[in-house]
């Protein structure tokens, strides 16, 4: 009775599912796009709600993922051709699947590389910092990565080596690679990897709610954390990839960026400690032509040419702003004001022209 109880709860594996592609008419619908679209939005979404509780505003890191997320997509895919060219050129090959995007492989650091350019450019444009951006971005980068994972499930693609544990995978006979047919289950790498990267938003969340990672150290922590579990979840990997000095590529690119992820960390927090300031107004929030005219600038902005702020109309009636040259008759005395204009209302028309 408890071993039946035991094989109810526990499963014997993981099953893949059983297919990845709808169809709704003539048009397709991937998993793997579904869960990449599903993985941007949630990683904006959390990367939205880091900027705007540090100051920021939400319009101008909306410009900025619309920058981001075209260049990630382009740079994932050039990253994942070139390291993986002898799947599409050669002899025997069609170069033209190299544009087949929804078949799979989309390089994460490629993604991240063209994605920052992006981001960079963007930033450039509305004139906020782009390493405030990185670090609130972070987490929802690898949000991104985890959703995105599931990609890889659905195309039963970037599985492990062959396990009997309970939560081996299924793969089914026409996804197994040469040498391989006689396993049923593998290990669920994209599992592995999903699971690592939420632990990798706990640490960038928790670590910077208790000591205020600035300048790019947020973003740091998580190429470090990330690069970290990658290293040992690639090498779990069957599928064929180059190698150089007995590593796999991506093993090599994650040794790499963590060394340089955590030196940048230490480097940044002796020489660069606390956040930049990121506190910029919302477009919505700059006052109009028709405020303008209406005198309704702000007390910053409605400054006479000398600096000066305009006085009340109470103030004026009784005496004139120090510092403003009025122009006067011949006697020497000032003009009256028009018919209903006090002498404060000519002093703001003037103070009110629009400014460049």
């Amino acid at each position: 009775m408890s071993s039946l109880l035991t094989a109810v709860i526990i499963p014997a594996s993981i099953p893949s599912p059983s297919q990845g592609v709808w169809h709704l008419g003539p048009l397709p619908l991937r998993a793997y796009a579904i869960c990449i679209l599903l993985g941007i939005f949630a990683g904006y979404w959390l990367g939205r709600k880091r900027w705007v509780a540090r100051g920021g505003s939400a319009e101008v890191l909306a410009d900025v993922i619309m920058w981001a997320v075209p260049f990630g997509l382009v740079g994932a895919r050039i990253y994942h051709v070139i390291t993986d060219a002898e799947l599409y050129f050669g002899e025997g090959k069609n170069p033209v699947d190299a544009l087949k995007i929804w078949h799979g492989g989309l390089g994460i650091w490629g993604a991240v590389a063209f994605g920052a350019l992006g981001a960079w450019i963007a930033c450039r444009r509305h004139k906020v910092p782009f390493l405030a951006v990185a670090d609130a971005m972070a987490p929802g980068i690898a949000l991104a990565q985890v959703i995105g994972r599931f990609g890889n499930y659905f195309n039963q693609e970037l599985f492990g080596k062959p396990t009997d544990a309970w939560w081996g995978l299924e793969i089914d006979p026409a996804h197994r690679p040469d040498g391989f047919q006689d396993f049923g289950t593998f290990h669920p790498t994209f599992l592995y990897e999903a699971l690592w990267s939420l632990g990798v938003i706990a640490l960038v969340i928790l670590v910077d709610r208790r000591y205020k990672l600035g300048h790019g150290r947020a973003f740091a922590l998580y190429v470090a954390g990330y690069c970290a579990g990658r290293a040992w979840i690639e090498n779990l990997r069957i599928d064929t990839v180059n190698e150089f000095a007995g590593l796999r590529l991506n093993v090599w690119t994650s040794i790499i960026l963590f060394v340089l992820a955590v030196a940048y960390f230490v480097i940044a927090t002796r020489l660069r400690p606390g956040q930049e300031d990121i506190t910029t107004p919302a477009p919505s929030d700059k006052p109009s032509d028709d405020a303008a005219t209406d005198g309704d600038l702000p007390a910053d902005e409605a400054k006479t040419d000398t600096g000066a702020a305009p006085a009340s109309a109470a103030e004026s009636s009784s005496e004139e702003a120090p510092g403003v040259d009025r122009p006067r008759d011949a006697a020497g005395d000032a003009p009256a004001a028009a018919d209903g204009d006090t002498e404060a209302d000519v002093k703001v028309d003037s103070a009110d022209r629009p400014r460049d």
